[in-house]
């Protein structure tokens, strides 16, 4: 799920506003966007990507190794189904208010073809210096850097904040993968972790995640296991009870998926719990050092 400077990019609805605009930066950060689709625009151009009618054409003209969605939350589906069946095996699914029984069917789908989907409401990933997917801000270089930092996060705004810690603190990031903040997302907080623990080129992991939801206890559970240090940053701690937070993800559970919980479930399994995005840089220099 770490993308790199060679991968072969398509851009699903390519021929929309926010795609444009979003084609034109991850082409500034180094990713090889090959082909875009939209249906009824073959023969189109966009910032030089040629467009194909659908995923399928494309990839009978190019390899294709991610997709990258930009799509109404109702033509979603539809899409992914497309990439999937064109052989195409990571995707990143940026739309939110997806209905959640058409996040389940389609990442079911996924995992049996042994795809991988990144997403949906996720602000993408980047790998600084070589690439990146989304609307994340990858051509920031006060924000972004190479290094050896993994992020993850939920959040696309807080993983900014903390991205923009790290290079403060004089560090980078090997990557940034954000998992999404739905209640049904591809790819999990702990499938993110053992991404970095696998990666040579990550010394250190910072997660940024949020009340609701189960993800960072059961991350915490893998994180246990990780030769290498994390630090969690927990969003939502501080407010009210039944304050109904921004993501779709942020549903308290019982016990399970309160601010407390997950603190506690991730200090347990030695991860360094930060108050506040603005002690990432210590306490990284402490763990790095």
């Amino acid at each position: 799920m770490i993308v790199r400077r060679d991968d072969p990019v398509l851009v699903q609805g390519i021929t929309g506003k926010q795609a444009s605009f979003w084609t034109e930066k991850m082409l500034a950060c180094g990713t090889r966007i090959v082909a875009g689709s939209s249906p009824g625009r073959a023969g189109a151009q966009v910032h030089g990507v040629p467009v194909f009618d659908s995923a399928a054409d494309a990839a009978k003209a190019h390899r294709i190794a991610w997709s990258v969605l930009f799509t109404p939350a109702l033509a979603t589906k539809a899409a992914v189904y497309d990439a999937l069946e064109a052989g195409i095996r990571n995707l990143v699914v940026l739309a939110e208010h997806l209905p959640v029984h058409d996040v389940m069917a389609f990442v079911a789908e996924a995992n049996e073809r042994g795809a991988r989907i990144v997403g949906p409401n996720t602000a993408g990933v980047v790998t600084p210096g070589e690439a990146a997917l989304g609307i994340m801000p990858g051509f920031a270089e006060n924000i972004f850097a190479p290094g050896r930092v993994g992020v993850v996060s939920r959040s696309g705004s807080l993983g900014t904040l903390m991205c923009l810690e790290i290079v403060r603190a004089g560090y980078g990031q090997s990557a940034f993968v954000g998992v999404g903040g739905d209640p049904v997302v591809g790819t999990s907080t702990a499938e993110a972790l053992a991404a970095f623990e696998r990666d040579p080129g990550t010394d250190a992991v910072a997660v940024v995640g949020e009340v609701g939801g189960t993800m960072e206890e059961d991350a915490a559970d893998y994180a246990a296991g990780m030769t290498k240090p994390v630090v969690a940053f927990i969003a939502g701690r501080t407010a009210p009870p039944g304050r109904r937070m921004g993501h779709a993800g942020a549903i308290v559970s019982g016990s399970r998926g309160s601010g407390e919980s997950k603190v506690r479930c991730l200090r347990d399994a030695g991860v360094r719990v930060l108050d506040s995005p603005s002690d990432l840089g210590p306490v990284l220099q402490s763990l790095l050092r």
